[in-house]
């Protein structure tokens, strides 16, 4: 499969773009890391775009692009890290599959993926991967990274 990449486009940007913003989240401990994380947007200029869709209407490949910086802190000792995120993607989805089943994001530049235990061919953690590279998701949200080109680090680890 071919993957198509496009470029960053700005906020103002027209022609069936819409924010498609990020909530911040709290995870346990145990559950990424070994430590209880807080993450939450301080930057968020993420839009999205429909690029295909299935017969019945629903989604076969949107893109993602913009400016996108998360603040990840441990709330145990308070120790925080910023993590740019702004990377471009799109999202390819089986018929009936959503942001995290049975999909495949095709990704240049830097995202956060959180592996539970068991949950992807990672260990436990909050992984950034940067450069060129996919993530496949399965039926029971399973992920497999692909790195053809890039770094990757748990930001766990940062934050220890």
């Amino acid at each position: 499969m071919t993957a198509v990449f496009v470029a960053p486009m700005p906020a103002s940007a027209s022609g069936g773009w819409v924010p498609a913003p990020s909530a911040p989240y709290d995870q346990p401990a145990g559950a990424r890391c070994d430590f209880a994380v807080h993450l939450e947007p301080v930057v968020d200029e993420v839009m999205t775009k429909v690029l295909a869709t299935y017969p019945d209407g629903s989604t076969k490949r949107e893109a993602y692009v913009g400016d996108l910086v998360f603040r990840v802190t441990n709330t145990a000792t308070g120790a925080s890290v910023d993590v740019d995120l702004s990377g471009n993607a799109i999202v390819a989805y089986q018929p009936g599959g959503t942001l995290i089943t049975n999909s495949t994001w095709y990704l240049v530049g830097p995202a956060m993926f959180g592996f539970k235990e068991g949950g992807g061919d990672h260990p436990r953690g909050l992984w950034v991967f940067d450069g060129v590279y996919t993530v496949a998701f399965d039926a029971v949200a399973y992920k497999t990274v692909t790195i053809y080109h890039g770094t990757e680090r748990n930001v766990c680890d940062d934050l220890s």
